[in-house]
């Protein structure tokens, strides 16, 4: 097995930077693999009393990514394709209104939504590294570090993809918990290399 079979899997031993963007490509290939080639009535998939589908979360975490590494990172608006009249007082938003979304439009806005965040984040560590200050901080005027911005989106992607391998597992009994080695994305844009 070599790293072009598995990109999506952290180092052994490396830096810091390393093993937190590892983590977290690992978590985005994961969960994709999860919401990969369905059609809309599996990404309208729900189990149990809970509202969650694929293709909310798909909707979702595109939008957790455009805040987290625009809003909170810099302060500057998300932009496309995110009007702010559809967030206006409704926080779910996002996870109803994917039922009304295409499939390969659900699939391009989240490739989208990661590749403008790993543009973003490259361009942020370059220009300071972990440790700078980021726009979003506490209510006593304390700003949150860019650690912290990618901690708690490694921590999103872990809650959300544990609710994806439940919900994948209700559609068509896909269970696992890392991609084959060889996976690519079937649906949208393959998962580049982190």
């Amino acid at each position: 097995m070599t790293d072009d079979d598995t990109p999506w899997e952290p180092p052994l031993a490396g830096t810091e930077v390393a093993h937190l963007l590892g983590a977290l490509d690992r978590l985005r290939a994961t969960f994709r693999w999860k919401a990969d080639d369905l059609d809309a009535a599996g990404l309208r998939t729900r189990v149990g009393s809970s509202a969650l589908t694929l293709g909310g979360l798909l909707k979702h975490l595109a939008a957790v990514e455009d805040h987290t590494f625009t809003g909170k990172l810099s302060g500057a608006p998300m932009g496309a394709p995110w009007d702010p009249a559809n967030f206006a007082g409704d926080e779910s938003w996002a996870f109803t209104s994917a039922a009304e979304d295409r499939p390969e439009d659900l699939y391009a806005l989240w490739d989208g939504a990661v590749a403008r965040s790993r543009a973003r984040l490259a361009a942020a560590l370059a220009d300071g590294g972990l440790d700078q200050f980021v726009h979003v901080g506490g209510p006593d005027g304390s700003r949150a570090s860019l650690r912290r911005l990618l901690c708690d989106l490694i921590e999103e992607y872990g809650r959300h993809t544990g609710h994806a391998d439940l919900l994948r597992e209700a559609v068509d009994g896909l269970t696992g918990e890392d991609p084959p080695p060889g996976w690519r994305p079937r649906a949208g844009q393959p998962i580049p290399d982190s």
